[in-house]
């Protein structure tokens, strides 16, 4: 009998400029997935990737891609600004970010990275 992998989540709810905001955080072994709602809905399914370039050894960059959902140029930017930190944090893995959010605005999405950092499971 195989031991079970246990599947690491973590989850916050704040308020942010007066809307309530909530985070999910889980960590499988192959991606990070957050969850960040303010409609308490995963919205938009962005996937987050490192480039891999051999012999680059600045800071990778990142590629954004909407699977599910409205693919619009602020969601990749948003996305980007969210799981880049993650990432890095996470030694480069990807991470797939699931975004319904009402206010995306640069100071809210500053405080919602807080708010992710609180729910740290990588």
């Amino acid at each position: 009998m195989h031991p079970q992998t246990l599947i690491k989540t973590k989850q916050a709810e704040k308020s942010i400029n007066g809307i309530s905001t909530q985070v999910v955080c889980s960590e499988f072994s192959n991606y990070i997935f957050v969850v960040l709602t303010q409609y308490g809905k995963i919205g938009t399914l962005v996937s987050v990737t490192p480039d891999s370039r051999t012999g680059d050894i600045c800071t990778p960059m990142y590629t954004t891609k909407v699977l599910l959902g409205k693919d619009e140029a602020l969601t990749h930017v948003c996305a980007k600004h969210l799981a880049t930190f993650i990432s890095q944090e996470s030694g480069n893995r990807p991470v797939l970010v699931g975004l319904a959010l009402k206010d995306s605005s640069i100071d809210s999405i500053n405080s919602m990275k807080e708010l992710i950092r609180s729910c740290q499971v990588w």
